[in-house]
């Protein structure tokens, strides 16, 4: 890991989570009597790797992630901060709220709770080296493109292809340039597709692990009680 600048994990919490149906986003559902946003938050928290921890939230759950926060006594949650419109405005406003003037910055979605501290250390390894730090598993289903009509185009070999999962990691004067070019285009998915729409860097892919599921519908919190369960 480098030494002399801060590791700074920022996690995004801001969803309205449209798709989960709850009245309340999905970040504040429970996987074993804590919510997803608590266990998003202590991996990083736990992570001797980690010095702070920026978290950007749905405004209207500003107080009540506060008092999460307050209950739980995280001594790394530097900054809670009002999340925007869209991921994209959310993560800008993390990613504004360093002030070093350098730093390395891991970047990660709430709804992925059970992320590893395998993987936080693997990305910091890695950023000892590289500028842009990506997660992903191999692609194990067959991928196929389709032309406008619904039809098959082409089959890819999906060797080539890697499912992206979280945290997204780089340099702090990297994601702040890319996002800078990037605020004119509101439609980037995630904070990779801005360094490589940019041509920036290269970015270079940490393996992942299949149990760094992500939290979509009702049913994949069954799925990670599961996952936590098999740890036990």
């Amino acid at each position: 890991m480098n030494e002399g600048i801060k590791n700074y994990a920022i996690v995004l919490a801001s969803g309205s989570g449209l798709r989960f149906g709850n009245k309340t986003p999905k970040q504040f559902a429970k996987i074993k009597e804590k919510t997803i946003f608590e266990h998003s938050i202590e991996v990083f928290e736990k992570c001797v790797g980690i010095d702070n921890i920026i978290v950007v939230i749905n405004p209207d759950y500003y107080d009540y992630a506060q008092s999460i926060i307050n209950t739980n006594n995280y001594k790394k949650v530097c900054r809670l901060l009002k999340g925007g419109q869209t991921r994209q405005e959310s993560s800008f406003i993390g990613i504004k709220a360093i002030e070093d003037a350098e730093a390395n910055v891991l970047i990660h979605d709430c709804a992925r709770p059970l992320l590893s501290e395998e993987i936080i250390i693997n990305c910091l390894n890695a950023l000892a080296v590289h500028n842009a730090v990506a997660v992903g598993i191999p692609a194990t289903d067959t991928i196929w493109e389709v032309d406008n009509g619904g039809f098959i185009k082409s089959i890819p070999d999906r060797k080539h292809y890697k499912l992206a999962q979280t945290p997204q990691c780089f340099k702090l004067s990297l994601i702040k340039k890319a996002h800078e070019l990037a605020s004119k285009n509101k439609n980037c998915t995630d904070d990779c597709s801005m360094v490589v729409n940019n041509k920036l860097d290269k970015i270079y892919i940490v393996g992942g692990d299949i149990n760094n599921i992500k939290i979509t519908y009702p049913k994949d919190l069954r799925f990670a009680e599961d996952i936590l369960s098999d740890k036990i």
